[in-house]
């Protein structure tokens, strides 16, 4: 098989067919501009100082355009969408994983090669060309690690002013209010950083007309935003049926957050019995419909928060790199395989929390040894079948069902025993080539298992 050389412009790592090609790429996109490491762009020379003052302002998808990607995969994260068994080319839904995988290859000509060609997609610099641990702390503590000391609190102070807002401006006087996401959890980095904002109140009690008021009360919250002063930060997502989604400029560090706001009533209250959580799961698992089981599982956010929130430091900086590395190894979806769906950030926090456990919960370790058991465990992911019992009985009746139907990978939800959170995505032979692809770059160059990963020797 023959291919084509490149040339690879080391400015901004776009490739060409011929040396020329690059020549003019050159002259028109890079000459006469200075990089900027503040905003990773580059202006004309003597117009540093304009920039700066403009960034400020900006908010575009562009700049911002890991956490823009976030608002389209949020759609299964609170329930099992059952994306694992639809195709990524088609979208359509089989009763089976091998009978989507068997269409993909017969209709679609889905072989290897190809997957190989439409999955990998490592940016140019990325951490996984580090050197050893200390370089590739330096680069998480440059390129991954959210703002800390007085940024950081200016940043939580806008998004507690956020907050207020949202709550005065929804139409409909919420109870209460849960928090859940990446930044609430301390797993956020520089490209991804997620906010869910769950607003219950009684009105939503009348399954006749939740719906309708959902959708009115969402719409309303959606204009009143864009009319007040932070209207000029907010950049609005697509409409779904059941949530808010956009994306927020914080201005003291030029970092955005992706907001989801949803609303329901409040099923469980804030201090449920294990009799009200376990008729809550009897009542999820039967359900046929998926816009219900979405919102009564947001009840369950704050169990999934504090989950992956008793982590301890070190466990949350792995699932930094490891979420960075989610977003920044893989090639986007083209129109041809625009369905593909990648593991959600949830998955890799649960499946990097169970790694660590494996590993029995050391207190510090390196982060080398620890990416290198996750991406491990990746290649060998139909060997992945992991179940926590800290919110359900062993022998509860739905956990017993799920899991006796279960197929791999399989990472029950620790906090719903209905949802494989594996099953939000429709491409793990993906995540295992370039999982493969990531080992043999040079951040793990000679680099063997120590204690207390030996473990991943079996693998």
């Amino acid at each position: 098989m023959w291919t084509l050389k490149s040339y690879n412009c080391e400015h901004c790592g776009s490739d060409f067919i011929s040396g020329r090609a690059l020549k003019y790429h050159f002259q028109q996109k890079h000459l006469g501009k200075v990089h900027r490491e503040k905003c990773d762009q580059e202006v004309l020379k003597g117009k540093q100082r304009g920039h700066s003052e403009s960034t400020r302002d900006r908010s575009t998808m562009e700049t911002h355009k890991l956490h823009w990607e976030n608002l389209e995969e949020r759609n299964g994260k609170y329930t099992d969408t059952k994306i694992s068994k639809t195709c990524r080319m088609c979208s359509r839904r089989f009763g089976t994983v091998l009978s989507r995988e068997n269409h993909e290859i017969q209709d679609h000509h889905f072989t290897a090669c190809k997957r190989a060609q439409m999955s990998t997609g490592f940016s140019p610099h990325n951490m996984l060309e580090c050197k050893g641990p200390q370089e590739l702390q330096r680069f998480a503590d440059r390129k991954i690690c959210p703002a800390s000391g007085s940024q950081r609190a200016a940043c939580a102070a806008e998004i507690g002013a956020l907050l207020q807002l949202i709550q005065t401006s929804f139409p409909v006087p919420a109870s209460r209010v849960i928090q859940g996401g990446s930044y609430v959890k301390g797993t956020d980095t520089q490209g991804c950083s997620e906010i869910d904002i769950i607003l219950l109140s009684e009105v939503f009690a009348d399954v006749n007309h939740f719906k309708k008021q959902l959708r009115e009360g969402l719409e309303t919250l959606r204009e009143s935003l864009t009319r007040t002063a932070y209207g000029n930060r907010i950049l609005m997502g697509k409409r779904t049926p059941l949530s808010l989604r956009f994306s927020f400029l914080c201005t003291e560090s030029l970092h955005s957050h992706s907001f989801e706001i949803m609303a329901y009533y409040d099923i469980l209250g804030p201090t449920p019995s294990t009799d009200l959580k376990l008729h809550l799961y009897c009542k999820l698992y039967p359900c046929k419909d998926s816009d219900e089981a979405q919102l009564c599982a947001l009840a369950l956010v704050r169990y999934q928060v504090d989950f992956v929130k008793a982590s301890v430091v070190r466990v949350k900086e792995l699932i930094r790199l490891m979420i960075h590395w989610l977003k920044t190894s893989f090639a986007s979806p083209t129109e041809e395989n625009k369905f593909r769906r990648l593991p959600s950030s949830y998955t890799v926090e649960l499946l990097t929390i169970y790694i660590w456990e494996r590993a029995e919960k050391p207190l510090s370790f390196s982060l080398v040894q620890g990416m290198r058991a996750v991406l491990k465990l990746l290649v060998q992911y139909a060997d992945i079948d992991v179940v926590w019992h800290r919110h359900y009985p062993r022998k509860f009746p739905v956990l017993v069902k799920v899991t006796q139907k279960r197929t791999r990978p399989f990472i029950l939800d620790p906090v719903n025993p209905t949802v494989n959170v594996c099953d939000t995505c429709n491409a793990w032979d993906e995540v295992a080539h370039v999982a493969k692809l990531s080992l043999r770059k040079p951040l793990f160059s000679g680099v063997r298992a120590e204690p207390p990963w030996l473990f991943t020797d079996a693998w």
